[in-house]
């Protein structure tokens, strides 16, 4: 058996004869999705699903794949952080609020809606999306998938890999502010999918009375989500405007409503009042909602902080979500579309 080198490294000396200090370690969050299988198998031990997945029910067919691809994306995560030298300063999942003041990164390992949750906590510093499982999961804003983590994450600490900042909105309710970072969209309507949704939404100097099953308003960086499933258009990353698109507006005289789908320019805010007494409000999701009732004035304009998301171009489009090979050398030319519009 080897013994240990009893031999001492020599402490650097700087120019003027005293020890030179060493680089500090850079300090990232580290933000972790569970997975579907974790949650429901070994967490809450879900019978049900146990049981399908022991008769291969196609309804969970890629649930164990899907959390063992995750799983190897998360170890191969880790082991490059570790020999990066990199300081993990919060390590969290889904839904956890941190500190990003001093950070250099903030790297989330899971699929877009790993990386919107984590937003929410971010300020100026940057993020980088990891896509955990691409077979299984959408990446749209993760800049490298599994197999590229080492790379990817060098090369977002160095600064060369290539970024978009992209808008995002504020949302107010009664003059405060219950959301200022939304990336991808907010969606108003009744809490029952199958009522209608009432409400007044006003626009510069129009303003009318909408029936409909509530609207979907958002950022550029949502324009290729639920925006452009329900008729919206698909609009540049880099635009700084807002997209209004109502839902089944109810128009049964055969009107139009003039806002059935604006962009809203930077600085205009849309004014909505509700006629409802049990609305809700979802940000960004699912799980971050606000209750509206009647009378309840909401306004929603562009947010003073912009995110810099690493590793996409600001020209992606949709349907392509991996436009940045992490196995490229670094190029020291500016690409065109750093500068795109």
């Amino acid at each position: 058996m080897k013994r240990a080198s009893s031999t001492r490294r020599k402490t650097p000396v700087g120019a003027n004869g005293l020890a030179a200090k060493s680089a500090p370690r850079p300090k990232v969050a580290l933000i972790i999705k569970r997975s579907a299988y974790r949650v429901q198998v070994e967490e809450r031990k879900n019978g049900r699903i146990q049981r399908l997945l022991a008769a291969h029910d196609p309804t969970v067919a890629h649930l164990r794949a899907a959390h063992e691809e995750h799983e190897a994306t998360v170890q191969e995560v880790k082991a490059a952080l570790a020999v990066l030298g990199v300081d993990i300063a919060f390590e969290g999942s889904v839904g956890d609020a941190f500190d990003a003041h001093g950070l250099d990164l903030v790297i989330t390992v899971g699929g877009d809606g790993t990386l919107l949750s984590a937003s929410h906590s971010v300020a100026d510093v940057p993020i980088l999306g990891i896509n955990s499982a691409p077979e299984y999961s959408v990446g749209f804003f993760c800049g490298a998938r599994r197999g590229e983590a080492a790379l990817a994450i060098g090369r977002a600490l160095r600064g060369e890999l290539r970024r978009a900042v992209l808008t995002r909105m504020q949302v107010c309710v009664n003059g405060r502010v219950v959301a200022a970072r939304v990336l991808n969209d907010a969606l108003f309507c009744h809490v029952s999918p199958a009522a209608t949704s009432r409400y007044i939404v006003r626009l510069g100097d129009i303003e009318e009375e909408q029936k409909s099953s509530g609207f979907w308003i958002g950022p550029a960086a949502g324009s290729t989500a639920a925006q452009r499933s329900a008729g919206g258009r698909v609009i540049p990353l880099t635009s700084k405007r807002l997209q209004l698109v109502v839902r089944e507006p109810y128009t049964p005289h055969g009107e139009r409503y003039r806002l059935r789908h604006a962009l809203i320019p930077p600085g205009t805010p849309l004014v909505v009042r509700s006629k409802m007494t049990d609305a809700k409000l979802f940000i960004d999701g699912p799980n971050r909602t606000i209750d509206v009732g009647v009378g309840d004035l909401l306004e929603f304009t562009q947010a003073s902080e912009a995110l810099t998301v690493l590793g996409i171009a600001p020209t992606r489009r949709w349907g392509v979500d991996h436009d940045e090979p992490a196995s490229h050398p670094p190029s020291r030319v500016a690409h065109p579309d750093d500068h795109a519009r």
